[in-house]
């Protein structure tokens, strides 16, 4: 059964329009909620009738107050996580366009290690309330439903939800799955406690976009067993790269375009971290893990951190950049599962990313490349990174070399 509980203002139009394309879904879905109180009634008892029918009136409340919601005066809603209502409407707008979810369910690294761990560990879901946020399509809600859970709560602010709630009739799981239009950090949920909460919140280099935050405010709010959230390890390492290829292609291009020196654009190439693919040819260094993140006990603060790395080199070469990845666990004494994203990895649409230096630097065999790289939030927009590297060289056959180099994840 579906329930759209609260929608932010913002959309109001989009979901009127919705309401529109799709009377004859909602329609269907008051057929579907009779026929199956109706149904039911031929094997139950009683006090079973009474309860699908209190659930039934129950739903049918929930949607007519979404309706009524529809029609409010619009009313600004302040936000505590982003500095402007425009940068979080923009955020979320982007997860309408379907190539976006096109791309992430594609990608079978993903959804793959998430349908195993879903389907493989029926004693985790199997009668419990599950909650998903950040549902999108729905795809985790249905696993979940699929896996016996006894309710799916799946939460998005993205108008996508929408297509969601068609997708999730389509596939007969009404009568388990309900989804909720709205921030994790503003609705009011259709129960009081949740068993399980499942997520796909990871960005690039893993805290890109922020979403972790959000996962952390649904555990502390709802979660009933902190250990319950999946996946719940997480990490993040650093390894560095050597590509004069890569390093052409993207830095001294800008030095000749055409006749044409563009040493401006060029200075903005060592502020971006670069999102990319990283060729496991080109890794010339060690890994080192940079941080760590147990579901269970991760506070916000958490997300903002300095940390330490050592490097060592694997081969006399020129080190072109650092390069940052992120490892994810599902742990369960059934049925575990990993993966990673790094170069070493099957490709994944995080990819890896990547931070080139403005003067690379000449290293040899054994040679440790050690400092410090720290997280921060963008003051402007908290769902960016600014991300700060102090390292040194540590070499028997070189000078001293010493990188101070400040870089964007936008």
């Amino acid at each position: 059964m579906l329930c759209c509980n609260t929608i932010s203002m913002g959309t109001r139009k989009a979901a009127i329009a919705h309401l529109h394309r799709n009377s004859t879904s909602l329609r269907r879905l008051t057929l579907r909620t009779i026929e199956l109180v109706a149904s039911r009634t031929r094997d139950l008892s009683v006090e079973e009738y009474e309860q699908a029918l209190s659930q039934a009136l129950s739903e049918l409340a929930s949607m007519r107050q979404a309706v009524k919601e529809l029609f409010k005066e619009d009313q600004a809603v302040p936000t505590k996580r982003v500095a402007t209502s425009e940068q979080e409407d923009g955020y979320f707008s982007t997860y309408t366009h379907f190539s976006i979810h096109e791309e992430m369910l594609k990608d079978e690294v993903r959804t793959d290690a998430y349908h195993r761990f879903i389907t493989q560990n029926p004693s985790i879901f199997k009668d419990k309330v599950v909650l998903d946020v950040g549902c999108g399509t729905g795809i985790l809600s249905m696993f979940a439903a699929q896996a016996g859970a006894k309710r799916v709560i799946g939460v998005d602010q993205s108008n996508v939800i929408y297509k969601a709630m068609d997708i999730v009739m389509e596939n007969g799981l009404s009568n388990k799955v309900t989804l909720v239009k709205g921030a994790m950090e503003e609705v009011q949920l259709p129960v009081e406690k949740v068993d399980v909460i499942i997520s796909e919140w990871m960005g690039y280099c893993l805290l890109f976009e922020s979403m972790l935050d959000t996962v952390i405010v649904a555990r502390d709010r709802w979660l009933l067993d902190a250990s319950k959230v999946y996946p719940n390890q997480c990490s993040i390492s650093l390894v560095a790269m050597g590509s004069k290829m890569e390093y052409d292609s993207r830095v001294c291009f800008w030095d000749d375009v055409y006749g044409c020196k563009m040493s401006a654009i060029k200075e903005e190439v060592f502020l971006e971290a670069h999102v990319q693919c990283v060729q496991p040819h080109d890794v010339i260094s060690t890994s080192d893990v940079v941080k760590k993140l147990n579901m269970a006990t991760v506070k916000v603060p958490d997300l903002g951190f300095k940390a330490p790395f050592t490097l060592t080199m694997l081969n006399d070469t020129i080190c072109h950049a650092l390069v940052g990845y992120f490892d994810v666990s599902f742990d369960s004494m059934q049925y575990p599962v990993y993966f990673g994203t790094g170069p070493m990895d099957t490709p994944t649409h995080w990819k890896q990313t990547v931070f080139y230096l403005k003067k690379p630097i000449a290293v040899s065999t054994g040679d440790l490349l050690a400092g410090t790289i720290e997280f921060r939030k963008n003051k402007e927009d908290v769902r960016c990174l600014d991300i700060y590297v102090t390292m040194e060289l540590s070499s028997a056959d070189a000078e001293h070399v010493k990188i101070e180099q400040k870089f964007y994840l936008h």
